[in-house]
């Protein structure tokens, strides 16, 4: 196998290789979790409606000239107001960035896996990198990893499904949890602490 190191672009990734459209049920699990956040985003931005509705009804009251102090209290809760709203804008980017990627493809590899550790470029709490490679070696996506122990040097041959986004979903047919095989509504009881090993 020549090791090229060449990463493919996204118009190569789209001619050669193998895609297929994200299964509903695959969207679905991804519409659950975002649904998730989507709740979890109301209680800012209703917080920064309220603060919003003071900030107007304080400007207002300090027109009049007995009440002109009252302009500073309009602009403590109209500052209020922007930060609950960039809070749940900032809930949400992550959500409709996931819901936005699943009309893009997920890719089929028929190569090999590769990782190896943090490099100069690696962010604080990287872990490495994770990549998939064509039979030629060129590299068809790599995605960095977070985690506390340095991924070891290592290629191994494997058939894989993945996303520009989401990372490798599948190995030779078994999930890598990427994509979760189910999620329940609203995320409720999603997390669980991890079992003691007995």
């Amino acid at each position: 196998m020549a090791r090229a190191d060449v990463t493919l672009t996204p118009a190569q990734r789209r001619t050669a290789l193998a895609m297929r459209p994200w299964l509903p049920r695959e969207r679905r699990v991804v519409w659950r979790g975002a649904a998730g956040r989507f709740i979890v985003a109301c209680e800012p931005a209703a917080m920064a409606l309220l603060f919003a509705l003071f900030t107007i009804g304080l400007d207002r009251l300090a027109s009049a000239k007995d009440h002109e102090g009252y302009i500073y209290l309009a602009w403590l809760f109209g500052f209020g107001a922007a930060s609950f709203t960039l809070y749940a804008v900032g809930l949400l980017v992550t959500p409709i960035r996931t819901l936005l990627q699943t009309r893009q493809p997920i890719f089929i590899v028929d190569g090999y896996v590769r990782t190896r550790g943090p490099d100069a470029r690696s962010l604080a709490g990287s872990s490495g990198y994770i990549a998939a490679l064509l039979d030629d070696g060129r590299v068809a996506f790599e995605w960095a990893a977070v985690g506390d122990e340095e991924l070891p040097e290592q290629m191994y041959p494997a058939f894989m499904e993945f996303s520009e986004f989401g990372g490798i979903h599948s190995v030779d047919g078994r999930s890598t949890g990427v994509l979760p095989e189910d999620f329940p509504p609203l995320g409720i009881g999603g997390a669980q602490p991890p079992r003691r090993r007995r």
